[in-house]
C-alpha cells in the first residue's frame, strides 16, 4: 500500500487536484482519490489531502455547484471552469464528505444546488459532457451520470450526518435527542 500511496502523492497537481480519467476531469479525479483514501481509513487531516479539499472548495461556483469542461484535457488552465452540472457537483460533494465534516459551507451549498436544480420527476438535466472515452480523442455523455451521482452524493451526505449525530449525542440507529443538523433541516427533511 505504501507504493500506491506514494504514486497518488506523486501524481497530485501543485494546486491539490488530480487528473481524472473516466469523468471530466480534475473534479472527478480529485473526488476519486479522496473517496478512495477515506475508504482505506487514511488520516484525511494530512496537509496534502487538505490541499485537495481546499482546491475543490476554490472551484465551487457562485450557484453552489461545480462544473468543468472537456477542454481541461487540452489545457489544465480551465480546471474547475464550466457550467455547474449535477454529476460534477455530486463528485465534489462526495470528495468533501471524505473529510467527515457534514457542516462545511461548501457541502451545504452543493446540496442546495442539487435540490434547487432537481426536476419535478426527480431527475436532473445535464447538457454538458461529463464522461471521458479517451481524453483529447472523444468524450461520452453517460445519461445516467446526471441522476446516479447526485443520488449517491445525497446518500453519502445523509450517512455522514447520521454518523455526526451519533458522535455528538451518543445515540445510535438514527435516534437522536431532538437536536438536528442545519443541513438535515434544509434538505433532507423535504
Amino acid at each position: 500500500m505504501l507504493k500506491a500511496l506514494q504514486f497518488i502523492r506523486d501524481h497530485q497537481e501543485d494546486d491539490g487536484s488530480w487528473y481524472g480519467r473516466w469523468g471530466v476531469n480534475y473534479i472527478y479525479g480529485t473526488w476519486q482519490v479522496l473517496r478512495g483514501l477515506r475508504a482505506l481509513n487514511i488520516n484525511m487531516g494530512q496537509r496534502w489531502l487538505l490541499k485537495a479539499r481546499d482546491w475543490l472548495e476554490s472551484v465551487q461556483h457562485a450557484d453552489g455547484g461545480w462544473g468543468e469542461r472537456c477542454n481541461t484535457y487540452d489545457d489544465p488552465v480551465f480546471k474547475g471552469k464550466g457550467p455547474s452540472t449535477a454529476s460534477q457537483t455530486a463528485w465534489a460533494i462526495m470528495g468533501l464528505c471524505a473529510f467527515d465534516d457534514p457542516n462545511r459551507e461548501s457541502i451545504r451549498r452543493g446540496i442546495e444546488y442539487l435540490a434547487r436544480t432537481q426536476n419535478t420527476d426527480g431527475s436532473w438535466t445535464e447538457h454538458e459532457t461529463t464522461g471521458t472515452g479517451f481524453p483529447k480523442v472523444f468524450y461520452l455523455k453517460y445519461d445516467m451520470y446526471r441522476n446516479a451521482w447526485p443520488l449517491l452524493a445525497l446518500a453519502t451526505c445523509k450517512k455522514l450526518l447520521e454518523r455526526a449525530a451519533v458522535k455528538s449525542n451518543g445515540h445510535v440507529n438514527g435516534h437522536t435527542n431532538g437536536h438536528s443538523h442545519r443541513m438535515d433541516e434544509t434538505v433532507f427533511a423535504k
